[in-house]
């Protein structure tokens, strides 16, 4: 297979310095702000984003190390498949996020609902478009009568973070 090679657009600045005391999901972050921070080469893109209430970041998780195609998740004690949870240790180690936008300027995008890492780096900004991205009739797989606490309460599990 190529190598595939992406090359970061911009930093999240966040409050969260270790993996352990970030949030595991933006809902679990409400009210959390932080910056993204634009390289200049890149801050003519942000023509037009400001109209948007949200965006969507993919961003690549610099602190993950390794993966396990079987993980515990937070909220099940059987292993579950890799790609049927959303554990942030991965073969390849993207995240995304959808976070209010708040405002820009110049090259800082203020975002609010940051579930990310201090240092993250960003691959790419879309906005979020309810006509798009929502979806009807949603099926939740293994989740499905899950109890997953609103304040993000979980167990800590190794195959997590």
């Amino acid at each position: 297979m190529d190598k595939i090679c992406y090359h970061a657009i911009g930093v999240v600045h966040s409050p969260f310095k270790e993996p352990g005391g970030a949030p595991t999901q933006p809902r679990r972050a409400r009210g959390t702000r932080g910056q993204v921070e634009i390289y200049p080469e890149f801050v003519e893109g942000l023509s037009d984003l400001d109209g948007f209430s949200h965006i969507i970041m993919l961003c690549h998780f610099h602190r993950s190390e390794g993966f396990r195609l079987k993980v515990t998740p937070h909220w099940d004690p059987l292993p579950r498949g890799l790609f049927a949870t959303r554990a942030p240790r991965r073969p390849n180690p993207i995240g995304l996020s959808i976070v209010r936008l708040e405002r820009i300027e110049g090259n800082i995008l203020h975002i609010i609902d940051l579930d990310m890492l201090e240092g993250t780096p960003v691959l790419d900004i879309k906005p979020y478009v309810r006509e798009f991205d929502d979806k009807e009739k949603i099926r939740v797989g293994w989740l499905e009568g899950k109890s997953i606490p609103e304040d993000g309460s979980h167990t800590e599990d190794a195959d997590h973070r």
